[in-house]
C-alpha cells in the first residue's frame, strides 16, 4: 500500500511501550515470592502462552504504527476562484521624488498600491517597476502579505534615471498573456513623459488591445511648479530643481487609455487613485482552477483501534487463562 507518515518519530512511543510490556510479560527484574526447584518447572513455554505473547506484540506494533500517522494520499482537490489578472506599472524615474503629493509622489503612490491590495484581496496582482530598465517585481500572486512586502521594499535610482513607459507596458502585456482570466488589466502609474525604450508607449497599448488587455493610466503630480530635492548646499539648506523633461504626458495616456478600452486619471492629490478601484472592482470575475491540495485517507484510527483491541485481548487472556497478573 501506498502510505505516508505524518509523524513517524513517534512511533518510538509504541516501541517502548512494548519493551516494558515485554518486561512485564516474562516478570523480568522482579523478584519470585515462592522458590520452585529447577526439577519442579515446566519445561518450554506452553502453547497459549505463546499465543498471547505474539497477540501482546502485534498490537503494539499495530499502536506503533498508528502513532506515526499514516495517510494514503487519494488524489488533488480541485480549488477554482473567482479573479481578475490586474499588473501594477510603476514609474521609478527621478521625478517621482517631487513633493507635490506628500511626502512625495513615490512614496503617495506605494501607499496607494498597498491600499489597492487591500481592497482587492480576491485578484491575482503582478508588478512592474520601470525607470530607464524595466523589471518584473513580482509575478501575478493572490499572497497579499507577499505583494505589500515587496511594495515596501521598493526603492528609487535602480533602474536608471529615463522613463522607458512603452517597454513596461510591453513587459506588462506578455506577463499577461498565459492569463485565463476574462478581464486582464494593466495599472499603469506615471509622473513623465516616456524618453527611451525599443517601443513607443502606443505601440505597446496596440499590442495590448490586440490581447484585449485594458489599460488604466494615472497621471501622478503635475504641478507646474513642481521640483524634486537635489541635496543640501554648502550652508546645510534643501535644494530643489525643477523637474527635467516636463510634465505628465497627459495627452499621450489618455491615448494609451482610449486605445484599450480603459480609463485615463489625473492624480493631483493622494485621494484620485480610488476612481480607478472602484471602476476595476465592478468588472466581473472569472473563475479560474488555482493549485489544490492533496486528499488524504487518514488511516491511524483504524491500526490504532486494533492495536489497543489485541492488547486488551492479550492482558484479559493472560488474567483470566494463564491466571496471570498483579
Amino acid at each position: 500500500m501506498n502510505f505516508e507518515f505524518q509523524h513517524i518519530h513517534y512511533a518510538i512511543f509504541g516501541g517502548v511501550g512494548l519493551i516494558f510490556w515485554i518486561i512485564g510479560f516474562f516478570y523480568w527484574f522482579k523478584k519470585p515470592q515462592l522458590f520452585i526447584p529447577s526439577k519442579y518447572k515446566k519445561k518450554g513455554i506452553p502453547i497459549l502462552r505463546s499465543l498471547i505473547f505474539i497477540m501482546g506484540v502485534v498490537s503494539w506494533l499495530y499502536i506503533s504504527f498508528a502513532l506515526a500517522g499514516p495517510r494514503r494520499p487519494m488524489g488533488m482537490d480541485k480549488n477554482t476562484i473567482e479573479v481578475n489578472d490586474i499588473f501594477i506599472v510603476l514609474d521609478l524615474s527621478r521625478s517621482m521624488l517631487a513633493e507635490d503629493l506628500k511626502p512625495n509622489r513615490f512614496e503617495a503612490a506605494k501607499q496607494k498600491i498597498q491600499d489597492f491590495v487591500a481592497l482587492f484581496p480576491r485578484d491575482r496582482i503582478g508588478i512592474v517597476i520601470f525607470a530607464e530598465k524595466v523589471f518584473t517585481l513580482l509575478p501575478l500572486s493572490t499572497d497579499l502579505n507577499l505583494i505589500n512586502k515587496m511594495v515596501a521594499q521598493i526603492k528609487l535610482g535602480v533602474l536608471g534615471d529615463g522613463t522607458n513607459i512603452g517597454d513596461a507596458l510591453a513587459l506588462g502585456v506578455g506577463r499577461l498573456l498565459q492569463s485565463l482570466a476574462k478581464n486582464k488589466v494593466i495599472i499603469l502609474l506615471t509622473d513623465g513623459v516616456s524618453n527611451v525604450g525599443t517601443l513607443t508607449p502606443l505601440q505597446a497599448a496596440e499590442m495590448a488591445a490586440e490581447q484585449k488587455i485594458k489599460i488604466y493610466t494615472i497621471g501622478i503630480g503635475g504641478a507646474k511648479d513642481a521640483r524634486i530635492p537635489v541635496g543640501a548646499n554648502m550652508f546645510g539648506v534643501q535644494r530643489y530643481q525643477v523637474i527635467p523633461g516636463g510634465s505628465v504626458d497627459e495627452k499621450g495616456l489618455q491615448e494609451i487609455a482610449r486605445i484599450t478600452g480603459g480609463k485615463f486619471y489625473m492624480a493631483r492629490d493622494n485621494k484620485a487613485l480610488q476612481n480607478v478601484l472602484g471602476d476595476i472592482n465592478k468588472l466581473e470575475r472569472t473563475e479560474i482552477e488555482q493549485s489544490g491540495k492533496i486528499i488524504y485517507e487518514e488511516l491511524y484510527f483504524k491500526y490504532l483501534l486494533i492495536g489497543v483491541l489485541l492488547l486488551i485481548g492479550a492482558e484479559l487472556s493472560r488474567r483470566l487463562l494463564l491466571r496471570e497478573g498483579p
